[in-house]
């Protein structure tokens, strides 16, 4: 268990170990699965920048990923199983965290009471609790938080939310996101004992323990509410976030949720088709839609303002018409992408969040609004939600479903 007090201590030295020597950044990637493996490969171009060790669970996929950056430079990370000697390492500069959803929220914020910056993957907590706490460690503890909603270091969608936010279709009244998954049954998976390279205490973490099944480890945990977040928390966050930023909202004041897991029987939870509403104050609403089963109708967003309809493909390509017009306007120049990894590493150095393109707090509000959709799709019923409080409108039940009970040692504390 890491005491707070070996964390404050921790805290206080860690936050001056990389600049009193100089500006290489040192950083531990947590979580070296499809996402992790993405990390290694975005972070070793990055100037001046040293993945200097892994955490993994799994010891065999820890040991593929240490050839993979020693092939690369020449250098092997150092590794570890649990995440908290790496946070014990006053050289260790920078976390990113690319583990299971349920683990993101206490990884980022043990590493941030040790005194280190984080990125963390979407969807940044596994229920609405964690992320306000994930916020609250940041700004207690001055560290610089990414969320990995990545969308916002794109050129053509930071073009796209820019002539939004200057009034390209007026006011918007409404935003639009269909995401197609694609995916099939995943059949049943009996209980059978965990490989012995998975430390399967570590992986469960702060979920209630239970039987490992294949159906669990490496990517169908996402299906599971004790692990995931369904493909809402999973691919609808990044749908919600390119919304939100355009329209220039935060928290609803209503949501609705219909949909279920259909066209087959299988060991999965979540729904494989959902439909969304988020309603706000002034009665503009976002909608989003999301199918797992057979379509050909691409992911798309639809900006609908009180001047015309903004489209925006997944590319980043966007068209406007304006008014009753049949014809697109003509299209317009967008900047080049940003590097994530690059801008992240950027802030750290000049201690700026503000520099970043994703702060915690903007992934953490697009979070939220996959949790209180999924909220209202596991009570089946339109939720009143109250932004000042982070909580439901007099529902007990919902309310209930902010948070969860968490396993020892592995607790979001109350007071962080």
């Amino acid at each position: 268990m890491v005491r707070r007090s070996f964390l404050v201590s921790a805290a206080a030295a860690a936050s001056q170990s990389w600049a009193q020597a100089n500006d290489r950044l040192r950083v531990a990637i947590v979580g070296v699965g499809s996402r992790g493996s993405a990390h290694i490969k975005e972070l070793l171009p990055v100037a001046n920048l040293e993945i200097a060790a892994l955490v993994e669970v799994d010891g065999a996929r820890a040991e593929a990923a240490s050839q993979t950056i020693f092939a690369k430079t020449g250098k092997r990370p150092l590794i570890h199983t649990d995440m908290r000697r790496a946070f014990e390492d006053k050289n260790i500069d920078a976390v990113t965290i690319a583990t299971t959803n349920h683990w993101h929220a206490l990884t980022a914020i043990w590493a941030m009471q040790a005194g280190k910056d984080v990125y963390v993957e979407k969807p940044v907590s596994h229920n609405i609790f964690e992320g306000i706490k994930l916020v609250e460690t940041a700004r207690k503890y001055k560290r610089i938080a990414a969320g990995g909603t990545q969308r916002r270091w794109w050129g053509r969608y930071r073009k796209a939310v820019e002539l939004l936010h200057a009034g390209v279709i007026g006011d918007i009244y409404q935003g639009n996101f269909f995401f197609p998954g694609s995916r099939d049954s995943l059949g049943f998976k009996p209980v059978t004992q965990p490989p012995a390279n998975l430390n399967w205490d570590l992986w469960v973490g702060p979920a209630p323990m239970q039987d490992y099944h294949a159906n669990l480890v490496p990517y169908n945990w996402h299906w599971f509410w004790d692990f995931g977040n369904g493909e809402l928390g999973n691919n609808g966050i990044h749908m919600i976030d390119v919304l939100r930023w355009g329209m220039n909202k935060t928290y609803p004041v209503k949501v609705r949720s219909t949909g279920g897991r259909f066209g087959y029987k299988d060991q999965g939870q979540t729904p494989n088709t959902q439909n969304v509403t988020w309603t706000y104050p002034d009665g503009s609403a976002i909608l989003g839609q999301l199918r797992g089963l057979y379509t050909t109708e691409p992911m798309a967003w639809d900006f609908f303002g009180s001047k015309g309809h903004l489209h925006l493909k997944q590319n980043g390509e966007f068209v406007i018409t304006l008014g009753r017009n049949k014809q697109p306007e003509p299209a317009v120049e967008s900047p080049a992408n940003l590097d994530h990894f690059a801008n992240f590493a950027d802030a750290v150095r000049a201690r700026n969040p503000k520099l970043l393109h994703a702060e915690i707090e903007e992934t953490a509000i697009s979070t939220a609004l996959c949790h209180l959709g999924n909220i209202s799709h596991r009570l089946d019923r339109e939720l009143k939600f109250d932004p000042a409080k982070m909580q439901f409108v007099n529902d007990p039940a919902a309310n209930a479903m902010l948070t969860r009970k968490y396993r020892a040692p592995y607790v979001v504390p109350d007071k962080v």
